[in-house]
């Protein structure tokens, strides 16, 4: 059964209520995306309000018509079902981001990945993209599903077939990028095969998420990030700006990000945003 979601009301958050009824195809693909990674955020606070979310597409969308993000589950999850309800042929699958050589690639169903096929272009003969709004600081918009080096505003990217996943493909991130790649299965997944990663990630002491909140948004130029109580743009290279206070914190939430909290949240999430930061001190000193 098709993810029920608000459509009109999701194209207009995109600030493109004119694709609505529109004729698949690359150029509307693309729009979707750039206005998605702009104005939709990478975000974990709701793990830090302390609200559960799920894997359902249907809620994830209702989510972001209502002025919020989310991550991979959510974002892509809802932009799957999104272009569905616009009459792209979508496809989820299993992925995997690998932060560091330390650790093991793989799709270890901590990312969910689309492609999006049967949009043939000069650039993408094949038809198919990889679509991608969950990697926080990745994509801003689609890429061919072809081996070799892409270029997305500043960053460089790479795709290539996956060493640890037979059949599957291999997302290399730009240096400047937050993790160093990507693993993805060819076949498709379900929503469900991302429900225990989910509760793992929104629960687990050892969580990143559960650590530290934090928000991204990617635009033409670069990406901002604000992890704790700093906030990042990278461009060339990155700018750190610390945030002192509760205003510069909120402030720096609701004009780069987009996101206004009431006062009940405002106040739970400065403390743990404090927390992190106060944590982040300690592990320097």
């Amino acid at each position: 059964m098709p993810d029920s979601i608000d459509v009109p009301g999701y194209l207009a958050r995109l600030g493109l209520p004119e694709l609505a009824g529109h004729e698949p195809g690359v150029a509307a693909l693309d729009a979707l995306h750039r206005a998605h990674a702009e104005r939709v955020p990478y975000e974990c606070l709701e793990i830090h309000i302390g609200r559960p979310t799920t894997v359902c597409p249907a809620e994830s969308a209702a989510r972001i018509v209502a002025g919020r993000g989310g991550y991979c589950f959510h974002l892509n999850g809802a932009f799957s079902a999104l272009l569905r309800a616009l009459g792209y042929q979508v496809t989820r699958h299993v992925g995997g981001v690998q932060g560091n050589k330390t650790l093991p690639a793989g799709a270890s169903a901590n990312h969910l990945v689309l492609t999006v096929s049967g949009l043939p272009s000069d650039t993408c003969p094949d038809g198919v993209w990889l679509v991608d709004l969950g990697m926080g600081d990745g994509l801003h918009g689609p890429l061919p599903l072809i081996a070799g080096e892409h270029a997305d505003g500043p960053f460089r990217y790479a795709l290539r077939p996956s060493e640890a996943e037979p059949g599957g493909w291999r997302f290399d991130h730009d240096p400047r990028g937050s993790f160093l790649g990507m693993d993805f299965r060819a076949e498709p997944a379900r929503m469900s095969e991302f429900r225990a990663k989910h509760e793992e990630l929104s629960t687990s002491p050892e969580s990143g998420f559960v650590r530290t909140p934090a928000v991204c948004r990617r635009d033409a130029t670069g990406f901002d990030v604000l992890r704790a109580r700093t906030l990042t743009r990278t461009e060339a290279e990155p700018v750190h700006t610390p945030l002192a206070t509760e205003d510069d914190y909120f402030g720096a939430l609701d004009e780069v990000f987009g996101i206004t909290l009431p006062a009940e949240d405002r106040a739970i999430l400065w403390a743990s945003a404090t927390r992190a930061h106060e944590a982040w001190l300690e592990s320097r000193a």
